[in-house]
């Protein structure tokens, strides 16, 4: 994952400026909760699937580079996690 930069996103400008311009915020489109109840049905199912399908060592590689990023970010140090 990529540091977050501290420009703002274009594209969020550009609704700053429209909101601006209209003098009224913009409404986000309402989600279909059909389909957020389906993907959290899929997430809720996902994890614990994954977690039983790794082996002991690669889930341990897995928490071991999480708590090596973890810490990286806590002291400012930007490290690689990539691969693996």
């Amino acid at each position: 994952m990529h540091k977050q930069s501290s420009k703002p996103d274009f594209a969020q400008n550009a609704l700053r400026v429209v909101e601006i311009t209209t003098g009224e915020p913009l409404k986000p489109k309402a989600k279909n909760a059909a389909a957020v109840a389906l993907g959290r049905l899929g997430g809720l199912k996902g994890g614990p699937m994954r977690k039983k399908l790794l082996t002991d060592v690669r889930l341990s590689e897995i928490a071991q580079k999480a708590a090596i990023a973890r810490w990286a970010k806590a002291k400012g140090v930007r490290i690689d996690v990539q691969g693996s």
